[in-house]
């Protein structure tokens, strides 16, 4: 039966996947269909869609997790083809049937190739099949505590433990000792049934120091299949990857065509259609293991599109309808180098902890030769605590690897973001520290260089204060009356009779605060729209200088400060509301209350686990006592800052 006639698109995702996939649609003259939660209703995606559908609900389980409502927008927008994109049902084979079963197309893989390798397990068994090098593991189906300790104490430890269908970091913990094992595994095994609707997992020995390389397959419906090179994936932070590159510093030719072919012949066993990766561990003598086959378009994808020129969801589109590959292997291009990294909103200071709330300020990197920004956020719109907290991707091109890498550089420098926490400061560093720049990769980089990829909070310095009081005067309202603005008690220059014209400022930024006298006479610090100029021994600096009603924002060694008016009294009120409590690090869902009141605890006891963007955070005793409060129960969401815990 020939495929239907491709009009219109639904895509089956949120966020800046849904807004990258739209663009390509848009431009290939196809109708988009957005789907939201009740949550999403105003959010980008939504907004940029030709038609848009209302699921309803507020988490992904309530909303874009249910396959029936999903068919149900395709057939009433008149969609012909769902994308899935990456996440959510992206890999779940029975949302791939029932598309079909509706008539309609799947922009992926036929279901068996997911049933194949979208489990983990059965995908290392048919690698072992193939005689691929396999790291050492348990794959089976028996999913109780006994069996993993003893598959662990086979294996060795440190061990990881992977949610078969899953992928993100969603579901996998690293267990030092098997005192760790039940606690690890009980989580693990929510996780992964809270993303991805199947808790089972499987086991591995955690290599030290490999390197994350990753091949990008492509497969039409004729037989063709070949790899788009590769990807470095290694710096990662809790298994979520952090940046992405292409091709793979220092990997030869011959390593290249090695695990390309690997993976393509990988994709054929399975008779394989559409975007997939394969990715491998490669370890310091060039030896390579197989991972896992990821059978959906990666989040990384952009870098390999920059080294090839290549539109990989126009392909998906193309191969869905039946047409093949436009290229053979010997064609495909590998232009230059490209490097990417996710832009999340959480808070690198305090554990990485998901940040939500209201994206007060927001300003991409300008557009240019080899930049480029995917992204599902605008200035103004919320960041919730339903999905995960990924804003979008900056990804540079350069002819080079440190060409790229500087333009990636000056790019981070660009941004600016208010409102709520980001890692936009934490990438910068990654992306100037000096093994980055001489391509020293491997998973273990943000663990060996965490004293300088995340410094301890430190006084802000009298040259910082000094800049801020000053854009913060010069950015003043030019008149502070409407009845009579040529006045002069209606400007805010500091003009006082007979005496030097003097402002004197009390600004609060970030819980330090401090009292500044300013002379309007100074002429070392002009603002000029939003550029803060700083001349000191013959040397002008620029800092960007952003205001917004009684908000400044200030970039200042690379970080964005917001600085307000300081309030002694909410000062005082914020200094006494968390005392004798534990309280919610962020937005969330209360899973598990592992306390009552009553109850004695040593220190580092589980006391409540929070659920917030798909994956959990544990509230821990921070000393030993007794639980003398709780305020809150499971099933129940709250808010940042709620209490949860009395300890005494």
């Amino acid at each position: 039966m020939s495929a239907p006639v491709l009009t219109t698109l639904l895509v089956a995702n949120r966020g800046e996947i849904a807004c990258r996939v739209m663009r390509t649609a848009k431009a290939l003259g196809l109708t988009t269909v957005a789907v939201h939660s009740a949550t999403d209703r105003d959010a980008r995606h939504s907004r940029e869609a030709d038609l848009r559908v209302d699921l309803g609900g507020s988490k992904a389980a309530d909303s874009y997790l249910q396959i029936d409502k999903l068919i149900a927008a395709a057939k009433a927008s008149g969609a012909q083809a769902i994308h899935p994109g990456y996440g959510f049902l992206s890999e779940n084979a029975g949302f791939a049937r029932a598309i079909e079963a509706a008539g309609l197309i799947f922009l992926g893989p036929p279901a068996s190739a997911i049933d194949a390798m979208g489990s983990k397990s059965a995908a290392k068994a048919l690698m072992e099949t193939a005689g691929v090098p396999l790291v050492p593991g348990y794959h089976g189906e028996a999913q109780d505590l006994e069996t993993f300790r003893v598959a662990a104490e086979r294996i060795g430890y440190p061990v990881l433990l992977k949610a078969t269908a899953g992928g993100g970091g969603k579901g996998m913990k690293v267990v030092e000792d098997v005192s760790q094992l039940a606690e690890a595994l009980a989580s693990a095994q929510r996780e992964a049934q809270s993303s991805f609707g199947d808790s089972r997992m499987l086991v591995e020995k955690y290599v030290l120091k490999p390197r994350h390389v990753e091949i990008q397959v492509f497969a039409d419906q004729h037989g063709n299949c070949l790899y788009l090179n590769e990807r470095d994936c290694s710096i990662q932070r809790r298994h979520q990857k952090v940046v992405e590159e292409a091709p793979a510093p220092g990997l030869s030719v011959e390593q290249r065509k090695a695990m390309g072919e690997a993976a393509v012949r990988a994709a054929q066993a399975i008779g394989y259609v559409g975007a997939g990766t394969v990715e491998f561990l490669l370890d310091s003598r060039g030896e390579f293991f197989f991972m896992e086959m990821n059978t959906r378009l990666q989040v990384e994808h952009p870098v390999t599109e920059a080294i090839t020129g290549l539109d990989l969801v126009a392909w998906q589109i193309r191969v869905a309808q039946g047409e093949a590959l436009p290229i053979t292997q010997d064609q495909v291009p590998l232009m230059g180098h490209a490097i990417e990294v996710r832009l999340y909103a959480e808070d690198p200071g305090n554990d990485f902890l998901p940040a939500t709330g209201h994206l007060a300020l927001y300003r991409e990197s300008a557009a240019g030769p080899g930049r480029r920004v995917d992204s599902g956020v605008e200035e103004g719109d919320s960041v919730s605590p339903f999905y995960d907290p990924m804003l979008g991707k900056l990804i540079a091109w350069g002819e080079n690897r440190e060409q790229a890498r500087l333009r990636l550089l000056a790019m981070l420098d660009e941004f600016a973001i208010g409102g709520l926490k980001t890692n936009l400061a934490f990438l910068r560093r990654i992306i100037a520290h000096p093994a980055f720049a001489a391509a020293e990769l491997d998973t273990g980089f943000i663990p060996r260089y965490q004293d300088q990829l995340l410094p301890p909070a430190s006084a802000l310095s009298d040259e910082f204060w000094q800049a801020a009081a000053q854009a913060f005067a010069q950015s003043q309202p030019e008149s502070s009356r409407t009845d009579d603005r040529h006045s002069p008690w209606a400007k805010a220059s500091g003009l006082r009779i007979g005496l030097p014209r003097e402002t004197v400022l009390h600004l609060d930024c970030e819980g330090q605060d401090r009292a500044l006298k300013l002379d309007a006479s100074n002429a070392t610090h002009a603002l000029h729209g939003e550029q803060l100029s700083i001349e000191h021994k013959g040397l002008r600096q620029q800092h960007r200088a952003i205001r917004q009603g009684d908000n400044l924002y200030l970039q200042w060694q690379g970080e964005m400060h917001r600085v307000t008016p300081y309030d002694p009294i909410a000062a005082v009120e914020a200094s006494h509301s968390h005392q004798g409590g534990l309280t919610a690090p962020m937005n969330g869902s209360i899973v598990r209350v592992l306390v009552q009141a009553g109850q004695s605890v040593e220190a580092g006891a589980q006391l409540v686990v929070l659920e917030a963007m798909k994956m959990e955070h544990s509230i821990r005793a921070p000393q030993a006592g007794v639980v003398k409060a709780l305020y809150c129960q499971e099933g129940e969401m709250v808010s940042e800052g709620s209490a949860l815990v009395e300890l005494e």
